[in-house]
């Protein structure tokens, strides 16, 4: 029997144990923090369950329903209702994109996102050449050339900025916007959105009753998961396996193992890769985070009439808006099991921070409620004070997908894949959402399979 070791609990780490478990292997997890989950963490606010990190998942890929069914957990989709965006002075209506990408000129005339400069300057679109992209390009400098500035600053970077917390004119095209590339080194865009549909068989998004969080509980119930146990050094031994250092500096122990999984952010994972696979410790190193914080509030449904009756599900805020959050979100009118539970209260959520800033660490809790509450208060005039309060913080919580980032994980893989024994997974390799970092687990879960 093959004894692995997996580093990391968040949703990765153990699906790859589940995964290498159900493939007769023995399986220990080990984990930092005093609890499982990673960015997917539920918390009581005013008695009611609901999520501090993650809140959904895609419905449209298949590997995080999936994965929940088989864990026996219900799935619950948003309610039909209308995100927008607070830009130039008010609420405006989202209008159809790929990821802020125009997609229907007429509802971006309508939606009044853009000054008409801004809309005259989408409409000659169609008259540019095709894209010649021969490696990579950022999101935004693609963007840019292709529609204008404008949509840059007031689509793309909110949308890109709820999904990597990270800058449009930073992130890789290729990585994140790959169907971006597709329809601009073809063409035009805008023509191409014809054959784009409209209507869908199935909900864009999921969400698990009573929070995301319930995954990750699910999954480590049927594992060997030890928390608190932080591991310091990764190293072969004589006999072709490893060697783990974990615990304390000043009670460390070894911990052997014939196989390692990482499962952790990418910092920590160079930092332990550095002697084992050198190659890919400088790889990944390179690959910056973000830090966020999320707040959730509680009002009472009574002090907050206007807000009760909304048919939005939130809004996005681009950074040219200078505000200080980025995102507002109407959980209870999003999510019917969030309503359910309110009982007469109304929870919602606000998110700060975004890639290159600090006041997600560094503004005190009092702080980020505080201008939570204030452009709340101007966005949709919520005036009344909540009756409960969290602040999470996620520091380095998002990996960005700098240009470049496809080659990066790909000499990063082809280094760890020189190592016996050894592979990793997480949000830093190939998508931050929950079905991507699933997809990367049950790959590394298959290599080592594979190798046995």
């Amino acid at each position: 029997m093959v004894s692995v070791v997996v580093v990391g609990a968040g949703v990765a780490g153990l699906t790859a144990a589940r995964d290498l478990v159900a493939a007769g292997h023995e399986v220990v997890v080990l984990e930092s923090s005093p609890r499982v989950g990673g960015k997917l963490l539920r918390t009581s606010v005013a008695g009611v369950q609901v999520d501090v990190g993650a809140e959904a998942m895609l419905n449209r890929r298949p590997e995080g329903v999936t994965l929940a069914r088989e864990l026996g957990l219900p799935i619950e989709h948003p309610a039909v209702a209308s995100s927008r965006i607070w830009t130039r002075g008010a609420l405006r209506p989202l209008p159809r994109s790929l990821m802020g990408v125009p997609l229907d000129l007429a509802q971006l005339a309508a939606s009044g996102v853009l000054t008409p400069e801004g809309v005259e300057r989408v409409r000659l679109e169609p008259t540019l050449p095709p894209e010649r992209i021969a490696d990579d390009i950022s999101v935004g400098e693609l963007v840019d050339r292709r529609f204008g500035a404008e949509v840059t600053d007031r689509l793309v970077e909110p949308l890109l900025g709820g999904v990597y917390a990270g800058n449009a004119r930073l992130i890789s095209a290729r990585a994140a916007v790959p169907q971006l590339v597709a329809y601009a080194s073809a063409g035009s865009v805008l023509e191409a959105a014809g054959a784009v549909p409209t209507t869908y068989d199935a909900p864009v998004f999921a969400g698990i009753p009573e929070g995301m969080g319930r995954l990750p509980e699910a999954l480590a119930a049927g594992l060997t998961v030890r928390t608190g146990a932080t591991v310091r050094e990764l190293r072969r031994t004589a006999a072709g396996g490893f060697e783990l250092v974990v615990g304390p500096t000043t009670a460390a122990v070894p911990v052997t193992a014939d196989a390692v999984v990482l499962a952790t952010p990418a910092a920590p994972t160079a930092r332990l890769l550095s002697t084992v696979a050198p190659t890919a410790a400088a790889v990944l190193a390179g690959i910056e985070s973000a830090s966020m914080a999320v707040v959730t509030l509680a009002f009472r449904a009574a002090d907050v009439p206007t807000l009760d009756a909304t048919d939005s599900s939130g809004f996005l805020v681009p950074p040219v808006e200078g505000r200080r959050i980025k995102a507002a979100t109407f959980s209870f009118s999003k999510w019917g099991w969030v309503r359910r539970a309110g009982a007469g209260l109304l929870l919602m959520r606000t998110s700060l921070g975004r890639y290159g800033e600090a006041v997600a660490l560094q503004a005190t809790d009092e702080e980020l409620v505080a201008w939570s509450l204030a452009d709340l208060r101007d966005a949709v005039g919520v005036a009344a004070a909540p009756v409960d309060t969290h602040v999470q913080r996620w520091g380095g919580g998002l990996p960005q997908y700098a240009v470049g980032h496809l080659d990066r994980v790909a000499r990063a893989r082809a280094a760890v894949a020189g190592v016996p024994g050894l592979a990793v997974c997480g949000a830093a390799y190939d998508g931050v959402g929950i079905p991507a970092v699933i997809a990367s687990a049950h790959r590394a879960a298959r290599e080592l399979v594979t190798e046995g």
